[in-house]
């Protein structure tokens, strides 16, 4: 039964059988019940692998002429971290969360506003027109409550999900990446779609209005993308995975740094 919302809030969250439907799942079967199925023992202790761009030999398969994606390779890495993108309406993070799950092999994509459809059996303009925008803005909190839980996801989130401080503590339990595009170019993609914060006289203004309300909190991001015109959803996707590579290099785990530091003081390490 499809949920409703009631008062600007979801009459229950979904329960994990219920989320467990709404996860794209790089091979495309349902991932039922319950966090410990997510858990993979091969990756937790496969805490060797470095940065592929700086160390090429990583990507070779050992087959004659094929190359692994470095993307397969942020999984042992991120160690279960989940990946959560922002920005505006348009920028491409539904598109571009869905190819970087994919690519990687091991993480799942959700996409918090197709939960939110889901849950209350309405479409966005819906719930903006019944519950205007503040009621929205809690349904999608909830949403964020649920699957910030889970581990090894690459979640989309809605453009104004970074308006309410509460949410920015559940996003930096991950590493949060912000997709900017321009205002212009974004309304060329989004021209003859019926999103809701945009029924004015002057979309593109209001595009900018919004944009610049918001950039404080963009900027907070851990990684920017910058994207242009010429770039597709692959081109962003394998920018996020070499800026990500890059980042875990300066933003080392506890272990290595434990590591290291024991090295350091010639202690042995166990291998």
């Amino acid at each position: 039964a499809a949920m409703m919302l009631v008062n600007g809030s979801l009459a229950f969250a979904p329960t994990t059988t219920e989320m467990a439907v709404m996860i794209r799942r790089p091979t495309n079967t349902k991932l039922m019940a319950g966090g410990f199925e997510w858990e993979d023992p091969t990756e937790q202790f496969d805490q060797g692998v470095e940065n592929p761009f700086k160390n090429p030999e990583l990507m070779n398969s050992g087959e004659e002429g094929m190359k692994v994606d470095p993307a397969r390779l942020l999984g042992p890495r991120l160690s279960g971290t989940n990946l959560y993108l922002v920005g505006m309406m348009g920028s491409g993070k539904s598109a571009v969360g869905d190819v970087v799950a994919r690519r990687m092999g091991t993480y799942n994509f959700l996409d918090t506003d197709d939960i939110i459809e889901k849950a209350t059996g309405m479409t966005i303009p819906d719930i903006f027109e019944a519950e205007g925008e503040e009621g929205f803005r809690t349904a999608e909190s909830q949403v964020l409550d649920s699957v910030h839980s889970y581990v090894r996801c690459v979640i989309s989130t809605g453009g104004g999900l970074v308006c309410k401080q509460t949410n920015w503590s559940k996003l930096q339990t991950g590493i949060v990446i912000w997709l900017d595009v321009d205002p212009e170019l974004i309304i060329k993609r989004v021209e003859g779609t019926d999103r809701p914060l945009l029924q004015t006289e002057d979309p593109l203004q209001t595009l900018k209005d919004l944009l610049e309300e918001r950039t404080d909190k963009y900027s907070q991001a851990d990684l920017r993308i910058e994207i242009t015109e010429d770039m597709d959803e692959e081109a962003v996707a394998s920018t996020i995975v070499k800026d990500l590579h890059d980042f875990i290099d300066e933003n080392p785990p506890a272990w290595k740094l434990a590591k290291q530091k024991a090295q350091s003081e010639g202690l042995d390490w166990v291998q």
